[in-house]
């Protein structure tokens, strides 16, 4: 949280609300202080899950987990136009 203010790039959370390891309140406290700065973040909770969510996680969470990653670098992974007009 020290240093929130100098994220610039837009940020996907997925975060397990049974994760002991890393107390969901992090990820909340990182949500709300991006959405405050009006800074692209995306949160998504995994009810019931833990720190091992991608390991053993339910399989429905972790083909939705998953899925969220997949849209989020779709989404921002898209070509510029500048990058389109060079041939890139």
């Amino acid at each position: 949280m020290a240093y929130v203010q100098h994220i610039h790039t837009p940020l996907l959370l997925l975060h397990s609300e049974e994760d002991l390891r890393c107390p969901i309140e992090q990820a909340e406290q990182l949500f709300t202080a991006l959405k405050q700065m009006r800074r692209e973040v995306r949160f998504v909770r995994f009810p019931g899950e833990n720190h091992e969510l991608s390991r053993s996680g339910k399989p429905s969470h972790r083909i939705q987990r998953f899925g969220y990653i997949l849209d989020w670098f779709a989404e921002k992974l898209q070509p510029s136009s500048r990058l389109e007009r060079k041939g890139l």
